[in-house]
């Protein structure tokens, strides 16, 4: 078992979840964010005054596979999120010891799903 975590743009958040669709990939996680990464954030003026925004929105999403679907799963992240511009984003994949599901209590690959 697998722990998928993205890092990616707002605007391609839709795409990513039809593209995640597309590959049979329904159950997922998102969150807001705040990061930075290459771009390095930019410089804007507010009443005169220069401010440096360095943290930019960003979507975090985490999903849990079974180990058969972890380059499907990467493979329509990349697919949706890809403008070829800096900041499309990171994918960390990450080993997944145990899950639980509580409703039935089932262990392992089985909870995954």
């Amino acid at each position: 078992m697998k722990l998928i975590i993205a890092y990616i743009q707002p605007e391609a958040l839709n795409e990513v979840k039809q593209s995640l669709y597309d590959a049979g990939v329904y159950k997922m996680s998102v969150t807001n964010a705040m990061g930075c990464g290459q771009q390095k954030g930019y410089h804007e003026t507010y009443r005169g005054a220069d401010i440096e925004v360095n943290l930019l929105k960003k979507v975090r999403i985490e999903i849990a596979v079974n180990d058969e679907f972890v380059e499907s799963t990467t493979d329509a992240i990349i697919k949706g999120a890809r403008s070829g511009n800096i900041g499309d984003g990171k994918i960390f994949i990450l080993d997944l010891p145990e899950c639980i599901r509580i409703r039935t209590g089932e262990k392992g690959t089985d909870a995954v799903g």
